[in-house]
């Protein structure tokens, strides 16, 4: 019995029980919630970007993941590191929509010809910026 009431009391203070969560609990929640958002975004811009085979659909799904990340700059709050760093992914999707933008119509079979360096600049540049958010919250 007093083992039980050792544990439970390690567990209360070191925040585990409920109730026990510091006044830090809700930015660190918000910071992970907005790094695993920015990490589905950016997986899946460089998906669509990969398997592009029709324009307007790749159009829409850009468009879609930009206000995505919009609408996490909105409710981000105070926190400026964590807002630069989800601003600067803004601007990596924003480039890859841009690049998009560049991408001939689908040939014959329905592909679209990229050039695989442009393509793997802008997965790269997508992955920079979504480490970028997790380096944030990281901290």
């Amino acid at each position: 019995m007093s083992t039980v009431l050792v544990l439970s009391g390690a567990l209360l203070l070191s925040g585990c029980a409920s109730g026990g969560a510091t006044s830090a609990a809700p930015a660190d929640d918000t910071c992970t919630t907005t790094a695993s958002e920015v990490r589905d975004i950016s997986n899946g811009v460089q998906n669509n970007l990969a398997a592009a085979s029709d324009l307007d659909e790749l159009d829409t799904y850009l468009d879609d993941a930009s206000a995505r990340v919009q609408a996490l700059i909105d409710d981000l709050g105070d926190d400026e590191k964590l807002q630069s760093a989800v601003e600067g992914f803004q601007e990596s999707v924003a480039t890859a929509t841009d690049y998009a933008g560049t991408l001939p119509q689908p040939d014959a079979d329905g592909a679209i010809a990229q050039d695989p360096e442009a393509l793997a600049e802008q997965q790269t540049s997508l992955q920079q910026a979504s480490a970028k958010v997790s380096e944030v919250c990281a901290d």
